[in-house]
Formats: C-alpha cells, sequence, structure tokens
C-alpha cells in the first residue's frame, strides 16, 4: 500500500510512448537554500518518561554529511529488540532536504507506505511530497525503516527467484496448482528465515513506530511532526497510540484502519480495487474509443476474459524471454487505478487495446514492472516486494492455510471477481512466516484494539472516496477511533489526496502543517 504518484505518474505517461521507463529519485531542487551539515542536538527533553536502559540512543548526536545537491544524510542507532536494549543494534539511514527558508518548525519526518517503500528515496522528492510553503518551513526528513533499503535490509528471494515468485499463478485452480503455490511460498519464507532470521521477528509496525520516537528525539524535536501515506498512517497511527504525549501535528493520508484482520484488509482492498476499475470504467466507456467495451458490464467482461486468457496461455511481449502470466497482468492493471485519472486512465486504455487488440502483453508487463520496481536489466531496487509480506504477516500473524484462502474466495469473488482471488490467496503462508520457526514475534497482533492516542494533539486523517489501495471507510474508522481524529474528505479516485489535483486539500493540510490548524468537522474537498 505504497504511495506511488509522486515517482511514477509521469514515468507512466510516458511509457505510452516510450518503453522501459523507470522511475528515479529527483536531484536537489533550484531555490534550496544549501547549508553545510550541522550534527543533530538531542531535543532538552530527550529522556523524560524513556526506559533508563534506552537513553543512550535517545541522546544519541547524528552526524550529517552532504550527500548529493541539496541532501544531508546521517544513520541513528537503535536497539535490535527493545525488549534487550543492550543486545545487538541496526543502523538507520536518513536524509534531510533542509528547510529551504529561515524561519523554521524542525523536522517533517515523511513515510511513503509500504510497507517496504523507501523513505530516504521519497525524500528526495521533497518537492513533490509537499507544497513549497511546507518546504520553506520544514526540514523534509525520510528514514528507510528496519529491514528496508539500506536501513539492515532483508532478504528472501535473489532476483531470478522473486522473478519466478512474482509471476508465478496467483490464483490456482486445481490441486497441483495449489501444491506449486504451497512449494513457492514455502521457499519465500524458507529464504526470509535463513537470510533474516535474526532480523525477521523485529520489523514489525511496533518497533518502528518505536525507531521514530527515538528519530524524533535525535532529530532535536520535543513533538512528532509526521506525514504518513497509505501504510505510513498505520506507523502514525501507532505511534500515536504508544506516545500520545508526544504527538506534534500528524498528516495519515489514506489511512489504514488498525483494528483490521489480515483477511479484513484484504477485502477492504478488493472492494477499493472494484471501486477504483468502476472509476475507470465509467470514463473509458465515454470516451471515443474504450477498448475493453462500450459498455461497462461488457469491458468488464473483457478484462476478467483478459486475466484468464494469460492464466491459460500468458501473452508475449516484446521481451522474449518473459511473457505477461495472468498475476503479472494483475500488477499492471493495478498500478494506473492508484493514479490521478489525468495521469492513469489513458494509459491504462491503452494498454488494454494493445493486449486485447493485439494479444500483447508489453504495457502491461512494464506496468507491473514499474509497479514492483523492477528494471530492464531484470534487477528489484530495494526490497519492497519481500518486506511488504513479512511486515504485513508480522503485524497480521492470523494463519494463512489453503484452507483459509479456498474457505475466503465465494466472498472475494462476490466484492470483486476480477481482483478478489488475488487477494484471497494472498495471505497463504502468513502464520508460517510470523511464528512457525524460531521466529515468533512479541509484536501485538492482530485484530488491535482501538487506536485512541489519549491525550493526543488533533491529528488529521485524510480518505479518498474511491482510494483503490485503503478505501475511505478505514480513514473513517480511524478518524473516530482516535480521541483527536480530524477526518477530512477527498471526493476522488485515486490512492491519497496531498498534492493529488484539490486545492482543497493542500490548503486544509498546509494549514494544519504551518499553523496547526485542523478543518472545521465534515469537510470535504473535490478536484
Amino acid at each position: 500500500m505504497v504511495n506511488r504518484r509522486a515517482a511514477v505518474g509521469l514515468v507512466l505517461l510516458a511509457a505510452v510512448m516510450a518503453a522501459g521507463c523507470q522511475p528515479e529519485p529527483s536531484g536537489g531542487e533550484g531555490n534550496q537554500r544549501i547549508d553545510p551539515p550541522t550534527d543533530s542536538t538531542p531535543a532538552p527533553d530527550a529522556t523524560e518518561g524513556v526506559d533508563s536502559e534506552l537513553a543512550e540512543y535517545y541522546t544519541q548526536t547524528l552526524k550529517w554529511d552532504t550527500c548529493g545537491e541539496g541532501f544531508q544524510c546521517a544513520s541513528a542507532t537503535v536497539p535490535l529488540d527493545y525488549d534487550d536494549p543492550g543486545g545487538d543494534t541496526l543502523e538507520l539511514s536518513i536524509l534531510r532536504a533542509p528547510a529551504t527558508g529561515d524561519d523554521t518548525l524542525g523536522s517533517l519526518l515523511v513515510n511513503p507506505g509500504g510497507p517496504g517503500a523507501s523513505g530516504v528515496e521519497y525524500a528526495q522528492l521533497a518537492g513533490s511530497v509537499v507544497t513549497e510553503q511546507v518546504r520553506e518551513r520544514y526540514d523534509i526528513v525520510g528514514f528507510d525503516p528496519r529491514g528496508v533499503g539500506e536501513s539492515s535490509p532483508i532478504d528472501c528471494l535473489d532476483d531470478a527467484e522473486l522473478d519466478e515468485f512474482l509471476s508465478a499463478d496467483g490464483t490456482p485452480d486445481d490441486d497441483d496448482e495449489v501444491a506449486e503455490l504451497q512449494e513457492l511460498v514455502d521457499d519465500f519464507v524458507a529464504g526470509c528465515q535463513s537470510r533474516s532470521g535474526d532480523l525477521l521477528p523485529h520489523i514489525g509496525t511496533h518497533d518502528v513506530a518505536r525507531d521514530v520516537d527515538v528519530l524524533r528525539a535525535a532529530l532535536g524535536d520535543e513533538k512528532l511532526n509526521f506525514m504518513g501515506k497509505s501504510y505510513g498512517t498505520f506507523i502514525g497511527a501507532v505511534y500515536a497510540d504508544m506516545f500520545p504525549d508526544r504527538v506534534g501535528r500528524l498528516v495519515l493520508d489514506g489511512a489504514i484502519d488498525p483494528t483490521l484482520t489480515g483477511d479484513e484488509l484484504a477485502l477492504g482492498q478488493a472492494r477499493g480495487f472494484e471501486r477504483a476499475l468502476s472509476a475507470f470504467l465509467s470514463w473509458c466507456v465515454a470516451q471515443d474509443s474504450c477498448a475493453p467495451g462500450d459498455t461497462e458490464a461488457e469491458a468488464r467482461a473483457a478484462i476478467l476474459g483478459l486475466l484468464e486468457q494469460a492464466d491459460a496461455e500468458p501473452l508475449p511481449t516484446s521481451d522474449q524471454n518473459r511473457e505477461l502470466t495472468e498475476s503479472l497482468a494483475f500488477y499492471g492493471l493495478i498500478l494506473p487505478l492508484y493514479l490521478t485519472s489525468a495521469e492513469g486512465y489513458a494509459p491504462l486504455n491503452q494498454a488494454l487495446a494493445q493486449a486485447l487488440d493485439e494479444g500483447d502483453g508489453t504495457m502491461l508487463l512494464q506496468f507491473a514492472d514499474i509497479y514492483l520496481e523492477r528494471n530492464s536489466s531484470g534487477e528489484y531496487n530495494g526490497n519492497q516486494n519481500e518486506v511488504i509480506g513479512a511486515v504485513n504477516c508480522l503485524d497480521h500473524p492470523e494463519s494463512g492455510t489453503v484452507e483459509d484462502a479456498e474457505a475466503s474466495l465465494p466472498k472475494f469473488e462476490k466484492i470483486s471477481p476480477i481482483f478478489g482471488p488475488f487477494l484471497a490467496w494472498g495471505g497463504v503462508g502468513c502464520g508460517e512466516l510470523a511464528g512457525g520457526d524460531d521466529n515468533a514475534t512479541d509484536a501485538p497482533v492482530s485484530p488491535m484494539e482501538p487506536t485512541t492516542a489519549e491525550g493526543a494533539a488533533p491529528i488529521l486523517v485524510i480518505g479518498t472516496t474511491n482510494d483503490p489501495a485503503t478505501p475511505y471507510e478505514w480513514a473513517e474508522s480511524l478518524a473516530g477511533q482516535l480521541s483527536s481524529g480530524v477526518l477530512l474528505t477527498y471526493e476522488a479516485a485515486v490512492h491519497t489526496a496531498y498534492l493529488a489535483g484539490s486545492t482543497c486539500i493542500d490548503e486544509a493540510v498546509d494549514a494544519y502543517l504551518l499553523e496547526g490548524t485542523v478543518p472545521k468537522p465534515g469537510t470535504r474537498c473535490s478536484s
């Protein structure tokens, strides 16, 4: 549930005209004030309310180095296991884009979601992550969460194995295909446990939230200012519940409901993708040419038929060594649905035309590669495809067996015949990964109790009515749980709302971040 819009919107549009495009982090920004790096002084109250055994982490001095035009980098030390703070440690990679003005408000930590997305790379896109006004007042700080990117990354499969895992049949139709899926899942779990066994139990969201509090203190901030997108809202919500008195200004955009089980989250996503597809098809059938059909019903049937065709016989692509399988077609379909209509709809229509009319899966494969962060050389950028499974299973370790998937399949198919089956089977292996070996975790298991954050300052929760990956109901629920939650609604079809085309949303978020002013209850915005 990563927010990909800042990085891939223009890339996807370019893919209509040219093959092989991949998102790259932006470099330095014009008009940015560049100061020599200075070491961070820990917050004055860094050790207040902190266990004495953790004091050394909260009072550490971050040493910054220049790392690219306009950016500064450092690393922070955190305990591997917060229950054993004197034991092994981890180094978290941090990047800061310094405020462009002089009258600053401290740090704004940002997280793009995932689980598994790089906050370091996200902060490099600071000019696309926040408005110019926010850039002037805040240091934009991103970090790679534990187990991610440059922060002691976990490893489960090599790139060739990951290719096989991600392209394999994700909707088995008979006993032989079920056995093949189970074997691949077993290999993934075994790889995670053998290559990352000591770290694996300690990369769940509760550990990440505790890391965020260490970073807050080490950066010199008495309160946490934080913007989380998608899964990043889960980090923010858990943080607020754990440390309500340290909450500053928290923006939770594309919110996740922490009380849901893994199965309920998957059902919600099936519903979300179905709504987003409906929005695309409503647009599509109103165009001069809608590749999948002249009516929504006809178009749905054509897309479902395309997936069934790819399941039976994968589509050829311009890469003679790779075909478009059903699973890769699924990823190719959902990527454009994350974006605004201006960014995603025309490319998706063209990709469907190529696949349906020409039997060519090239564009959908390109979209799948962008979603999965696979570059043209066959390498994966980062380890998000491994982290997302591991963290979700640690956070939601309910038994994910073949029998569970088969039992839940009818309700998933009822909600979404196109997307439901993939999501129904997605949790297989979770119980084994979370605790089936010696890697049992002490983190709280789902469903969590309501996240109230009693005593916290106002927290801004944003929900988009037709968000494909984090349905609007989740934002409503989280805002209702939080004792100081304020819900801001965006009436649109896109994943996350800030800087997605609504001046109303952008001004409300900026007023909160810059002045601490929350929107009036019931505020709804449109494009």
